[in-house]
């Protein structure tokens, strides 16, 4: 529903500036049948323009793993319903309501179309079907069908009549009446689409009368026909008749001279309008994780504070890999295993795998193969400010393999340890994909035989000290909260507007009232909107054409409008190195919205699974009650 109200907004604003465009710089001009393109291509383009997203695809950090609290019975407060939250209900019903009424008119003027051509006499001409009716109605044209009274006039009057539908019926202005009917009714909420189509029926006037006026010798005597016609009011609905638009306004561009041909660069004023759409409203951008273990590698090389290297070049015997092999196991609790060995004639190395192995977690290995001494390379094992080491392996200077085992400090570690980050007990698989710059804090504990590391992250710390810890009713130190065992807690409360957070352990004699109810899910935090977009450039205000026209009107003010057009002209092109700064400006700002859009997408993604998680409590909170 709502990506549905949003592409109304988007096209209907659309709609609105191709309206505008054409009022403030078209409506004037001569272009009669330029302008029925450009205000056909405008509907169309309003429609499909918001359904064209562009993608830009950006690498990111991976998203630090947050505190796991999915194994704790949790409550919320739910907000009971609003107005607002039935709004969007509301707006909806409110749509369909018009469209349906706006299509009930639709089929009625149909229906009445129909009753007006029933049963009537068809003569044949040409491509042209001509009836002749007894009503009082206006002449009007359905597609290639002509209706009139030929009563009503004498041969000359009919004459301009017919040629002026004739018209209409050859160059198929049915089709315009009938496609802007149909965007009445989808868009019958926006005000500039009952302004476009009137512009759109008006242009067609023009256009017949432009066309029919060349082939009619007396051009008096057709505007004294426009005149006459205006006395019968009775006109049929989505049908092209005479009387269609306001005939002073058909007998002023019948007498206008013809627009100059330099004014048509006023069509090509609506593009910059259409890219800044695109690049507000249609970039999409997408952003795709690195490894963790490409950014853990990184990271940790930033934070180094001790580095251990084991070199192995050519030369290296395998006594001095023997001796290599002890000291890893012994310093770090590493297998090492050298294999695959082979040697030159001048007992140099030639070929040689390694693997390296920390119990049974990660295996960090790489191979040389070839028939020329081996070039040096190292083990490095490297310990950064919070005692996390990390394995690479290195060959003059340069990176071979990428990937980062993480280890526990301290090495070598016993086999019987606990780790806990934030409180929830991990593996040591999650220490080693935990990126140590988010680490606020590590704590190593050890009791005989066991250890037991814990390690708060910077966000968990954060979220600690911006709210107030209670245990069983007890206000603690935050952190005590990373102390806590999991298993231990039967309940905890999160109240964002107090900020406080309140735990019940099952050890405690405090129970809560209809603890048996379900656990309503956390929403979602949505990301902070920090930007400024650039301004464009402020263009001049176009001149006012004077009251009139310029062959019956003012002359002297038509000569100082046409010199005004003319400077207003030399001030656009001035504009166009501030139109291209102005083009860079929001490309850069694209490449800073790019991480926001990310964010966004998330966000969304969450929300779309805390409706769903929503939908999920509720019914089961209804079978509780």
């Amino acid at each position: 529903m709502e990506a549905l109200y949003i592409y109304l907004i988007k096209s209907s604003g659309l709609i609105g500036l191709f309206y505008l465009g054409y009022h403030l710089m078209l409506r004037k001009e001569t272009f009669f049948t330029t302008n029925r393109w450009f205000l056909l291509v405008g509907l169309f383009t309003s429609v499909a323009l918001p359904l064209v997203v562009i993608t830009k695809i950006i690498w990111v950090e991976p998203t630090p793993t947050a505190i796991d609290w999915s194994n704790v019975p949790m409550t919320t407060v739910v907000e009971e319903k609003t107005f607002e939250d039935y709004l969007p209900i509301l707006i909806g019903v409110s749509y369909g309501m018009g469209i349906a009424i706006l299509l009930g008119k639709f089929a009625f003027d149909f229906y009445s179309l129909n009753t007006v051509l029933r049963g009537k006499l068809i003569q044949r001409q040409a491509d042209f079907k001509f009836i002749d009716i007894a009503e009082n109605v206006a002449p009007f044209s359905y597609f290639n069908t002509i209706v009139y009274n030929s009563s009503l006039y004498n041969p000359s009057e009919l004459e301009s009549i017919l040629e002026h539908e004739k018209v209409h019926s050859d160059q198929n202005h049915t089709i315009d009446v009938l496609i802007s009917r149909l965007f009445c009714v989808v868009f019958w909420f926006n005000p500039f689409i009952w302004l476009y189509k009137k512009a759109i029926l008006q242009n067609l006037e023009f256009i017949a009368d432009s066309e029919a006026s060349k082939k009619i010798s007396d051009k008096k005597a057709y505007q004294i026909t426009l005149l006459k016609i205006t006395t019968q009011e009775n006109c049929v609905a989505i049908t092209n008749h005479f009387y269609q638009s306001l005939i002073k306004k058909r007998i002023v561009m019948l007498n206008k001279n013809q627009s100059k041909k330099w004014n048509s660069w006023k069509y090509v004023l609506i593009l910059p309008a259409l890219i800044a759409f695109v690049f507000l409203f249609q970039i999409e951008t997408i952003a795709q994780e690195k490894k963790s273990e490409q950014i853990t590698a990184e990271s940790s090389k930033r934070n180094e504070v001790s580095v251990d290297v084991y070199k192995i070049n050519k030369n290296t015997t395998d006594d001095e890999l023997k001796e290599k092999t002890k000291a890893l196991k012994e310093n770090y609790a590493i297998k090492a295993v050298f294999s695959n060995i082979k040697r030159n004639s001048k007992n140099e190395i030639t070929s040689i795998s390694v693997n390296l192995k920390k119990g049974d977690e990660k295996t960090q290995e790489m191979e040389i193969k070839g028939t020329e001494a081996i070039k040096t390379f190292g083990i490095i094992i490297s310990k950064n400010e919070n005692g996390i080491l990390t394995i690479d392996f290195a060959e003059d200077d340069i990176q071979l393999n990428k990937k980062s085992v993480l280890i526990s400090p301290n090495a070598p570690l016993s086999a019987d340890k606990e780790i806990f980050i934030n409180g929830a007990k991990v593996t040591q698989k999650d220490l080693d994909e935990l990126n140590p710059n988010e680490i606020e804090r590590m704590d190593v504990n050890k009791n005989q035989n066991q250890q037991e590391i814990r390690i708060i992250t910077k966000d968990h710390s954060k979220i600690l000290n911006e709210n107030d810890i209670y245990i069983d009713g007890e206000k603690v130190d935050p952190s005590e909260l990373s102390r806590i065992d999991q298993n231990t807690i039967d309940r905890m409360d999160v109240n964002k507007n107090e900020k406080t957070i309140r735990i019940i352990t099952k050890h405690s004699n405090s129970i809560i009232n209809g603890s048996d109810l379900p656990m309503p899910p956390t929403p979602p935090t949505p990301p902070v909107f920090k930007f400024k977009s650039p301004k464009p450039p402020v263009f001049p205000k176009a001149p006012t054409a004077p009251k009139g026209d310029p062959i019956n009107g003012d002359k002297k003010a038509w000569k100082e409008f046409e010199a005004k057009m003319e400077a207003f002209d030399a001030k656009m092109k001035k504009l166009e190195p501030q139109m291209e700064a102005f083009d860079k400006q929001m490309e850069e700002f694209d490449k800073q919205m790019e991480p926001f859009n990310k964010e966004m997408e998330i966000f969304e993604k969450k929300m779309k699974v805390y409706e769903q998680q929503m939908q999920e409590y509720q019914s089961k909170l209804n079978k509780k009650k």
